[in-house]
């Protein structure tokens, strides 16, 4: 049954399409009051877009205290930021920030909206492509251009497979994956310019309580020089046994997991990797039974040398491992011990 119910936000986005485009709109994040990394990452695929289809580059940024890191970013960029200061965002809420969003989107003239593949990205950026009305492309990792057509790329089913799609909208709304894009090293000759303006906006259906952290990463994962890593694959909880052995073999060593395990409760959620955990960086990254899903890749790739063992020979994680080792896990870290103690 078609509704005949209709939203506001709709018929706004209606207008917002018939409106010339002709920029490429950055939603940025901080961490603190500098600019947080995923947002210099995000620089790198606009100017991609840039080459392939002149346009503008400007940023957009909401949240309460937003002046000072609007101002490391203009440094840094030597773009345009548009800073919006709201009190009412002390505490983040998704309704606030959507109101706003698309109270100063349209004069900014998007063709494009760009945001991370982070945890704030992920909750706004399909509510905001629906109040605009726009297509949205999630997790994106690379950008290519074939007959003169923008095809962003994206793993699917555990990153097993490669998805290229087309914008079929005037305005889309893309996330693009941490790490996936280098940000922009070259120094710049401008300054950029700070526009700030204030909003009083608040969401009538929602309001935030409070923000409760949760704990931070174990020293041991961050300082570690070999990480082995457990995921799904390792079959029970009783082969977690096995994965301490292998770590106890190497100094300066840490275990983590995945999510899929944290949220079994085999692991506390302090030694999770990935896109929702730590992002590390080890010399030695060994992952025993994980499926290589974009979603933890984000958070090791940039490991020194990366050990993959699973069973299935397809897995994704065998697409950035240095050594793919195809094996029973069981079978695998026995033998591997038995090695180490021979030498």
């Amino acid at each position: 049954m078609e509704s005949s119910r209709k939203w506001p936000f709709c018929e706004q986005g209606t207008e917002f399409m018939k409106k010339t485009r002709d920029a490429v709109v950055i939603i940025a994040e901080a961490q603190g009051d500098e600019t947080a990394p995923i947002t210099l990452e995000l620089l790198a695929l606009a100017r991609e877009i840039q080459l392939a289809q002149p346009c503008k580059i400007r940023f957009l940024m909401v949240g309460h205290g937003t002046e000072a890191t609007a101002r490391d970013l203009a440094r840094r960029t030597g773009r345009e930021v548009v800073a919006v200061e709201a009190e009412t965002l002390r505490d983040y809420n998704t309704e606030t920030c959507l109101e706003i969003l698309q109270e100063h989107l349209p004069g900014l003239s998007p063709r494009f909206v760009l945001m991370g593949q982070t945890p704030r990205g992920m909750d706004l950026a399909p509510r905001l492509a629906v109040r605009l009305g726009a297509g949205c492309i999630t997790g994106v990792d690379a950008l290519c251009v074939e007959e003169g057509e923008l095809r962003f790329s994206r793993t699917a089913f555990g990153g097993k497979i490669s998805l290229q799609m087309a914008p079929a909208r005037s305005i889309t709304v893309v996330t693009a994956t941490p790490g996936a894009f280098t940000a922009p090293q070259e120094s710049v000759s401008s300054q950029g310019t700070v526009r700030l303006v204030s909003s009083a906006r608040r969401s009538a259906r929602s309001r935030t309580l409070g923000i409760i952290e949760a704990p931070r990463q174990e020293r041991g994962l961050s300082e570690a020089d070999v990480i082995v890593a457990a995921g799904r694959g390792i079959g029970t909880r009783e082969n977690l046994a096995l994965i301490e052995r292998l770590a106890s073999v190497f100094p300066r060593s840490a275990v983590a997991a995945s999510r899929p395990l944290c949220d079994q409760g085999w692991m506390d959620y302090p030694r999770q990797v990935g896109l929702t955990g730590a992002t590390v960086s080890p010399k030695l990254y060994f992952a025993c039974g994980i499926s290589g899903a974009v979603q933890h890749a984000v958070g090791m790739q940039g490991s020194g040398f990366i050990v993959a063992v699973s069973r299935d020979p397809h897995a994704a994680i065998f697409r950035i491992a240095d050594v793919c080792v195809v094996d029973d896990l069981e079978a695998f870290i026995p033998a591997f011990l038995a090695l180490c103690r021979e030498e």
